[in-house]
């Protein structure tokens, strides 16, 4: 019982720190995911970035070294933000891609990592010979 006990409160725990959005605003051009968060960080995410970085399998693989690096989408474009409960939003892309689910941790992670996580994209694609289109 004690066991079961500690594991809800670890949960419990991870809730509480999580962050929360106050305003998810995509830009006119629909090349960008403004996003608002309740501890007063601001975030600007490329529909590129949230595109190559998807959390789907798709992308991510189901497993270790199983993720992929998707080339050209330079010019990808968010069509659709559908919210998913009360801990996410499921980005449509103009490619067609719709299956990752970008909780409000990923999404400031991915505004607080923007910068570094493109070069990374980058890097991978260069070595890779492909281009980001």
């Amino acid at each position: 019982m004690r066991r079961v006990a500690s594991k809800m409160d670890a949960l419990a725990g991870q809730i509480a720190s999580r962050r929360w959005p106050t305003e998810i605003r995509l830009s006119s051009d629909k090349r960008r995911l403004n996003v608002s968060f309740d501890d007063g960080t601001v975030t600007s995410i490329k529909a590129e970035l949230l595109r190559v970085e998807s959390p789907s399998a798709e992308v991510q693989g189901h497993g270790v070294g199983q993720k992929t690096t998707p080339a050209g989408k330079r010019n990808v474009t968010i069509s659709r933000i559908d919210p998913v409960g009360n801990y996410a939003v499921r980005l449509a892309f103009s490619d067609g891609h719709d299956t990752g689910l970008f909780t409000w941790d990923i999404l400031h992670d991915y505004g607080q990592r923007h910068d570094s996580l493109m070069a990374n994209y980058e890097r991978r694609l260069n070595d890779l010979g492909q281009s980001r289109g």
